[in-house]
């Protein structure tokens, strides 16, 4: 199949699809990370939505979608800025649109947010702990035409207590406390590579 895996940078998913014989094709904005430019379309992701796609699997970014960010929406406290953020994400949910008026079979992925309301809920909610990676990360997935990824190698995640025991995190969430704001979100938008060998062994598979 040919397969596009839209906002990404790392390659994980499409690395993953590679192996299987697939021609998948990850794309971004950003150059790739995951060591395959041969594989990389650098480019506006609109633009190549034009081309004919067996498979779309998209990861529009999350930063104004999120529910962790809505702290930061509230105009009285933060006047222009609020406003700001209002319109990047009206930004963000078109965006995000653009993936769904597609008719070839399609996943997008994002973490809990406003697309719940704003589109629909998603068809399911993946962690990384699922699919043998001791992580938990609440992963939402919109899909057309594709089914429910099944867990694979579900394992016990890792949870660190906060010292002054208000609550817990995740070591992979933890770890991207000290990065820069830019490379703290593209850190935390990777796929676990459980996830991403779920996606590419399930429905990888579906063409015949």
């Amino acid at each position: 199949m040919k397969i596009l895996v839209a906002c990404e940078e790392s390659q994980a998913v499409t690395i993953e699809f590679r192996k299987l014989g697939h021609k998948a094709f990850s794309c971004d904005i950003l150059p790739c990370s995951g060591g395959h430019p041969e594989w990389h379309i650098q480019e506006d992701v609109i633009k190549v939505l034009k081309e004919k796609w067996d498979m779309v699997l998209a990861f529009p970014p999350c930063t104004y979608l999120t529910v962790t960010g809505n702290r930061w929406f509230n105009i009285g406290r933060y006047g222009d800025k609020a406003v700001e953020r209002y319109r990047l994400r009206k930004e963000a949910i078109k965006f995000f649109m653009l993936f769904t008026e597609l008719t070839c079979p399609w996943a997008i992925e994002n973490p809990i947010g406003v697309m719940s309301t704003n589109y629909r809920k998603p068809n399911q909610i993946v962690h990384p702990y699922y699919f043998g990676d001791p992580e938990r990360k609440s992963t939402c997935l919109w899909l057309n035409r594709l089914p429910l990824l099944n867990r694979t190698n579900e394992v016990k995640p890792v949870i660190i207590k906060y010292k002054n025991g208000k609550g817990t995190d995740s070591p992979w969430h933890m770890n991207t406390m000290k990065l820069p704001a830019k490379q703290r979100s593209i850190a935390r938008s990777k796929t676990f590579p459980g996830i991403a060998k779920a996606m590419a062994t399930q429905w990888g598979n579906l063409d015949g």
